[in-house]
């Protein structure tokens, strides 16, 4: 036992002895990046480097005289020679003996002339190093490593035969041997045209657009390279993100780099620790070992845990500012480029084609197709000059914003121990999008429960991180820009990708991060949910909504009923009723504000779905596209009932007010529309700003997928309207997510004014429109009671008199107070009181306040009860 423990101690003696090189190597690090040993180690890099420039200018000029001395005498014995005996050789070099002795060594032993360029790569080393240069290392080196082996080749053959008397070996060492190597080889022509080559490819290296000088000249033609998607040089390419790409591929080979010595390092840490561990196990003492491992274990935590060791704030201030500018080398900052407008010219020529093509269709042997816009064949839609432009789009990008952001986001972070790869900013018209790749091994979690910190660091209204963005394999943060742009609607109706989408209900909402231009098609959402706080936008999502819509369907395509509870948002729109709107016959406005009117239109729209399902049941197709595509080709016959069916858009502005007054009769009819009238071409658009569970039910979220969301107060309301948070960190004014299924996108909603949509009402209404608005079916009473589960007072309940006389002499039409006093259901109780409402001893309901008592005595009762049996 006495053996083996002196065994222990000295294994552990030796071990302590052992060198720890990871600590070494950490140590190092730690001590190469203060912020004062780098700017004094590039200090006298640069003087290096200034020093022997000098040597070597110097040596042009003296060199023939010193060059007796230097080839004569060496260095060493230069310096002990002794001013007694023989006198010291005088030298001529404006650096002295080291300078003579040091750019006869670099020229004529080495490069040649272009051994100059060492020099001058260390002096951008060292200017790199104290933060003064921004240029590649990696690059300056490439392009001077080249430079030497290229121009001391060209050099020796070019000038190593003319001017032989010369102190200068004008290619070097290296020159001299390489050139007469190759002249053996390859012969003298070979070497002409291999000069030729260095010449071309240094032409390239230093300049890009040589390469396109240099095709022009040879093919005579406009280069195919260099441009994507094989763009000419004169036309602006499309992608600027794809050229940022290209020019950071230095950066890219230097991250490459640095986590190869790092992975290098870790290899190395892990095997040190893996052979400790072995060793200990071999001894045998368990307590030793249990006591080594949890050492190591406490050390790996903090070393993983703290970024920088226990030292003072400035050191570790000076770290963060070091490894900032690392970073700062891989920061990207895209700009999107605004959607294509396309010219009046080509929508000239594309309406000339259609017009051509319509009129080619028609075969003269064959009834002509039903055409529905000729009853308004002379139609025109709103012109561009309607709307209001926004002179925002070429505005310059605040790039001393966009960096400090970076600094702060990264300094954030670091501070709680987070480290970051690279981060890259796409620039959007009021939020800014950082994309961040942490270093492997930081959780996700952890990033995302930095939000308000982060927040805090930027000063920002309100960020939003993505963790992780969907398909891309980074961490999003999205801060909003201090000067935000206003996305105007002209800018969204007049791009190329809405004047040229083939969408059966196209909708331009705004603009995305990336300055995209976002479009939907209503047809197929099928039916939409706008919800946010008061004053947050809605109201104007839904003119834009309404507005892109008038843009793009002819009145013969699409009907609209627009329900206003407030009374004031839709009346702008009443100039359109003979062109747009949908009414019930016996109402004067096509703009409905009263309450107990929308539950008719309700109940109408379901009537006008059940008889559309009808005719496509006849005309033997599934959806509305199919019976329209056969009637314009006149395979249905009118006289059998079938008719063109238009589009219906139903607009509800003010959803939670409804349900507050009407309730379950508002409800059933909106959820019968959004369950089934998809494919009869009927949608629906809802918008509330009271985003509760009570207003948006369970019924409604099943049946609305895509979802609108503006600003909200609390993560609750967020959940209900998206079933994610988010939309209580929008910064409102527009700011808004929208949703279908699982995916969030964040658009900046487009802005249109109330005097723009009057005048574009104004333009629609002066056209000549049909008779009157699209007419609805009209529902009778009996038929709402037979669908609804109406009364039948044929049949009344045995407790329908004991009801009927506790209504009256409590004068109080309560559904809960027949199921208090009789011990019933709700339903049954509910029969009583419809049997009620149909023999006139109460009134209809009021949504949640009792029903009105009719009947005010017993008497009079009685006297009714009398005639009922």
């Amino acid at each position: 036992m006495a053996k083996n423990k002196r065994k222990n101690i000295k294994k552990k003696t030796n071990k302590s002895n052992k060198i720890n090189w990871t600590d070494v190597i950490h140590n190092l690090r730690f001590f190469f990046r203060n912020e004062q040993v780098q700017f004094i180690l590039g200090l006298l890099i640069t003087f290096a480097g200034l020093f022997i420039i000098l040597t070597i200018v110097s040596f042009f000029f003296t060199g023939a005289l010193d060059n007796a001395i230097v080839n004569n005498i060496s260095y060493k014995e230069y310096h002990s020679l002794k001013a007694s005996d023989t006198p010291k050789p005088e030298i001529h070099n404006w650096m002295g003996v080291s300078g003579a002795y040091l750019s006869h060594k670099i020229v004529n032993n080495w490069f040649g002339i272009v051994s100059l360029l060492i020099p001058i790569f260390l002096v951008l080393t060292g200017l790199r190093i104290m933060k003064i240069s921004k240029l590649k290392t990696s690059k300056v080196f490439f392009i001077t490593a080249y430079g030497l082996i290229a121009g001391s080749i060209t050099e020796a053959f070019i000038f190593g035969n003319i001017f032989t008397m010369s102190h200068i070996n004008w290619g070097g060492t290296h020159g001299s041997q390489i050139s007469e190597l190759l002249k053996t080889s390859i012969g003298i022509p070979g070497m002409i045209l291999l000069i030729i080559l260095f010449i071309i490819t240094a032409f390239i290296i230093l300049k890009k657009s040589s390469m396109q000088k240099i095709q022009e000249t040879m093919i005579k033609s406009k280069p195919s390279f260099g441009y994507p998607f094989g763009k000419s040089q004169d036309e602006e390419p499309d992608d600027l993100e794809l050229e940022i790409e290209i020019d950071n591929d230095d950066s890219t080979i230097e991250e490459h780099r640095k986590g190869f010595f790092k992975r290098v390092v870790s290899f190395f840490s892990f095997f040190k620790r893996k052979k400790q561990n072995t060793d200990e196990v071999e001894t045998g003492d368990e307590n030793d070992f249990d006591s080594m491992d949890s050492q190591e274990t406490d050390n790996t935590m903090s070393y993983q845990e703290q970024p920088m060791p226990a030292t003072s704030t400035s050191s570790y201030q000076e770290i963060i500012d070091n490894t900032s500018e690392t970073i700062e080398n891989d920061f990207e900052i895209i700009v999107p480029k605004d959607d294509e407008i396309p010219e009046e010219s080509a929508k000239n020529e594309r309406k000339h084609n259609i017009e051509t093509k319509v009129e080619d269709s028609v075969d003269m042997d064959q009834m002509e197709d039903y055409d529905p816009k000729k009853d308004l064949s002379t139609f025109t839609f709103p012109t561009m000059e309607l709307l209001k432009v926004y002179n925002t789009g070429n505005k310059a990008i605040d790039m001393q914003e966009q960096n400090d952001n970076k600094n702060r986001i990264i300094t954030t972070l670091r501070n709680y121990g987070i480290e970051i790869t690279s981060i890259k900013a796409t620039v959007g018209p009021t939020i800014t999008l950082y994309e961040i790749i942490p270093q492997a091994g930081v959780r996700i979690s952890k990033i995302r429960n930095l939000e308000d910190d982060i927040a805090l660091s930027l000063s920002a209204l309100g960020i939003r991180i993505i963790a992780p963005m969907p398909g891309k394999g980074t961490i999003g943060i999205e801060v909003p820009n201090k000067d935000p742009q206003i996305v105007s609607m002209q800018s969204v109706i007049a791009s190329k990708r809405f004047q040229e989408c083939d969408y059966d209900l196209p909708v331009a909402l705004g603009k995305t991060i990336t300055n995209e231009v976002f479009i939907f098609d209503l047809a197929k959402m099928p039916h939409l949910l706008v919800a946010g706080a008061t004053g947050q936008g809605k109201s104007v999502g839904l003119n834009a909504i309404i507005t892109s819509l008038l843009y793009k369907k002819h009145p013969s395509e699409l009907k609209m009923v627009l329900i206003d509870p407030k009374m004031v948002e839709f009346n702008i729109y009443s100039t359109i009723e003979k062109h747009y709107l949908a009414k019930l016959p016996d109402h004067e406005k096509a703009i409905i504000t009263d309450v107990t009117k929308v539950t008719q239109t309700l109940n109408s729209l379901t009537k006008e779905m059940d008889d559309r399902y009808e005719l496509l049941m006849r005309a033997k197709v599934r959806t509305i596209k199919e019976y329209n595509e056969k009637f314009v080709k006149r395979r249905l016959n009118p006289n059998n009932g079938h008719r063109y069916l238009p589009y219906i858009v139903v607009v509800i502005d003010e959803f939670g007010d409804l349900i507050m007054t009407a309730g379950k009769e508002i409800e059933m009819p909106i959820a019968r529309i959004a369950q089934k009238a998809r494919a009869v071409g009927m949608h629906m658009v809802i918008a509330t700003q009271r985003p509760t569970t009570n207003i948006i039910t369970g019924t409604i979220k099943a049946n609305f997928p895509a979802r609108m969301a503006f600003r909200v107060t609390s993560q609750i309301d967020s959940r209900t309207i998206l079933d994610a948070t988010g939309a209580n960190q929008l910064i409102g004014r527009g700011d808004m997510l929208f949703s279908q299924g699982s995916h969030l996108i964040r658009i900046q909603c487009a802005f249109v004014d109330t005097p723009e949509v009057e005048d574009i009402t104004q333009y629609i209404g002066n056209q000549r429109g049909y008779e009157s608005a699209f007419v609805l079916p009209e529902v009778l009473s009996s038929d709402i009671d037979d669908k609804t589960g109406g009364a039948d007072i044929s049949e009344r309940d045995v407790l329908f008199e004991e009801a009927a006389r506790l209504i009256v002499i409590h004068q109080q039409g309560s559904t809960s107070l027949i199921q208090r006093k009789f011990s019933v259901g709700y339903n049954r109780a509910g029969r009583l009181m419809d049997q009620l409402e149909a023999t006139g001893v109460v009134g209809p309901a009021q949504g949640s306040k009792p029903r009105d008592v009719y009947v005010q005595d017993e008497y009079t009762l009685e006297k009714l009860l009398d005639s009922l049996r």
